[in-house]
């Protein structure tokens, strides 16, 4: 008896527990009610990096490209050739204009700029002095004037006796070495002559004199008439036709020999103010 009442007792448990759950009300449930798309409340926690991975570096935001500057209605964008022209200041890319030659100039007698008192003409050269230079004899004064053309005479006659009247000597004779004193003048010149005869040394007298002149320390006691007047200039800057007249007198390589020495060094005629023939010499 008491085992038929447990049984009836637990059919009658079973019973009401099926009545309150029928099998059917799984599938009538909607998956998705009750649910909610809000993650509120939720704490996202990091996973733990993987053993030996790198952490990914931060990506950064791309650099924008500046948009080109606008050009005002009707303008035209300048190209990059165009701006880089504009950098540049006029004074770096304008040449100065080439100064014209004075109108009328002949270009064969064009006087060369003279050396002036304090110079420097080389190391191997005397201190240059102050010159006026000159073509002819128009500027001469009258005792120069006829001592040259005496000289020039007696050059194209080819006898080297007839300079004997005009060879001075003494202290303050006529210079014609710079090495010892002369005792007889004509055969000096002789014997410098290549010739032997002094022809040669009266075609050199006759070029110098034909050449053209410097005045040196004008108005002074010293005052003299220089004839080559490459004497008193700088050879370096010789034009081409001053070089033509130099080299009426030396050669291309006596003209290197003179740059290398500093200066004119080949021979010279003086002529004092009053008609002296001071030196014939060569050297400097």
């Amino acid at each position: 008896m008491r085992h038929t009442s447990l049984f009836l007792t637990a059919a009658l448990a079973a019973t009401i527990v099926v009545g309150a759950h029928p099998a059917g009300a799984f599938s009538r449930i909607d998956p998705g009610e009750g649910r909610s798309d809000s993650r509120e409340g939720i704490i996202a926690v990091p996973l733990p990096p993987l053993p030996g991975a790198q952490p990914a570096a931060p990506s950064l935001p791309e650099p924008s490209t500046p948009a080109p500057e606008g050009t005002d209605a009707g303008e035209v964008p300048l190209t990059p050739a165009d701006e880089l022209d504009d950098a540049v200041p006029a004074s770096e890319t304008d040449e100065a204009p080439a100064e014209p030659s004075p109108a009328g100039e002949d270009a064969s007698r064009v006087t060369p700029t003279p050396l002036r008192g304090g110079d420097e003409a080389g190391a191997g050269s005397a201190e240059p002095l102050a010159a006026e230079i000159a073509y002819g004899d128009d500027s001469l004064p009258r005792p120069v004037r006829d001592l040259r053309a005496r000289l020039m005479e007696i050059a194209r006659s080819g006898e080297i006796e007839r300079l004997r009247p005009y060879i001075e000597k003494g202290e303050d004779g006529t210079v014609l070495s710079f090495g010892p004193a002369i005792d007889d003048p004509i055969a000096f010149l002789k014997a410098s002559s290549g010739d032997g005869e002094g022809i040669e040394t009266l075609a050199i007298m006759l070029e110098l004199l034909e050449a053209g002149h410097a005045r040196t320390e004008a108005g002074s006691p010293n005052e003299i008439y220089v004839w080559p007047y490459f004497t008193q200039v700088h050879l370096e800057d010789l034009t081409p036709p001053q070089k033509v007249e130099l080299f009426e007198l030396v050669t291309a390589g006596d003209y290197q020999g003179m740059l290398d020495f500093g200066g004119y060094n080949f021979y010279r005629i003086g002529i004092t103010p009053d008609g002296r023939l001071a030196f014939f010499v060569a050297g400097d």
